[in-house]
C-alpha cells in the first residue's frame, strides 16, 4: 500500500502542496526526496497514487499521478454511540473502531458518565480517525459526533437493527442486509430506566458474557463481531 498521508484538500491528477503536520511528517520525519512514491487520501472514499516533486522548509509539493477506489468500506454503515472512556482508552476506542470499519461513533451523556468530551478533545479524537485511517487503508473517515445525550441517540436513531450492550441481555441476532447501530454504557452500566427507555423505542438488549466489560472492550467486541462477513 506504500507510505500514506492525509490532507483536507481536493485531490485530483496534479500538483497539490501539503502543509502542516503531514507535509512535516513526510519532509523532515520520512525525508522524503523528488521521485518518492506515496498516496494521498483525504475521507472522499477514493486514494490518490503521488510522488514528491519538492520537499520545502514547511511544506511538500507532490503529483497526483491517479484515482483509485479500492474496496475498504463494509457494506452497511455501522454507527457505535459510547460515552468518551477515560484517558488514553478514548484513542484506543477510536483507533479499534476506525480499523473495524465503524462510520460513526457517538460520544453518549448517559446518568452514569464521568466524562465530558471538550472541543479541544473532540480535535485530538478527530486526529487519531486520520493516524488510524492511514495505517488501515481506509478513505472515508469515521465520523466523531457529540455529546449527545441518551435520550435523544435512542430516540432519534432508525437503523433496522439497534443493539444495546446490558448485562443479562440476549444473543446477538443476525446482522440482515440494514444498518446497524450499537450502544454501549458508562463504567456504572445503563440504569433500568435507561434500557427500559432504549426497549420502548426498538432497541434490542444483547448480552457479552458473564464479565463486566470496558466502555472500550464493550465497543470493540460488538463492532468487531457485526464486521465480521
Amino acid at each position: 500500500m506504500g507510505d500514506r498521508f492525509h490532507t483536507n484538500s481536493p485531490l485530483a491528477p496534479g500538483v497539490v502542496v501539503l502543509r502542516g503536520p503531514e507535509a512535516h511528517h513526510l519532509g523532515t520525519v520520512c525525508r522524503a526526496r523528488p521521485g518518492d512514491e506515496l498516496r494521498l487520501f483525504n475521507g472522499d472514499g477514493h486514494e490518490y497514487p503521488a510522488r514528491v516533486v519538492e520537499v520545502g522548509r514547511r511544506d511538500v509539493a507532490v503529483e497526483v499521478l491517479a484515482v483509485e477506489s479500492p474496496a475498504r468500506e463494509l457494506p452497511f454503515a455501522l454507527r457505535v454511540a459510547a460515552p468518551l472512556p477515560k484517558g488514553d482508552r478514548a484513542q484506543f476506542l477510536v483507533e479499534k473502531l476506525t480499523e473495524l470499519g465503524v462510520a460513526e461513533l457517538t460520544l453518549l451523556t448517559t446518568r452514569r458518565s464521568v466524562v465530558s468530551p471538550r472541543e479541544a478533545k473532540l480535535d485530538r479524537l478527530a486526529r487519531y480517525v486520520i493516524e488510524a485511517s492511514k495505517q488501515c487503508g481506509r478513505n472515508v473517515l469515521m465520523r466523531v459526533a457529540g455529546p449527545v445525550a441518551w435520550e435523544a441517540i435512542v430516540q432519534q436513531e432508525m437503523a433496522p437493527l439497534r443493539l444495546v450492550a446490558h448485562p443479562g441481555g440476549g444473543v446477538l441476532p443476525a446482522r440482515g442486509e440494514g444498518d446497524v447501530s450499537v450502544a454501549v454504557g458508562p463504567e456504572g452500566g445503563l440504569t433500568e430506566e435507561e434500557v427500559a427507555l432504549a426497549v420502548s423505542a426498538g432497541w434490542q438488549p444483547v448480552g457479552l458474557g458473564p464479565r463486566i466489560l470496558r466502555i472500550e472492550t464493550a465497543a470493540v467486541a460488538l463492532a468487531a463481531l457485526l464486521a465480521s462477513p
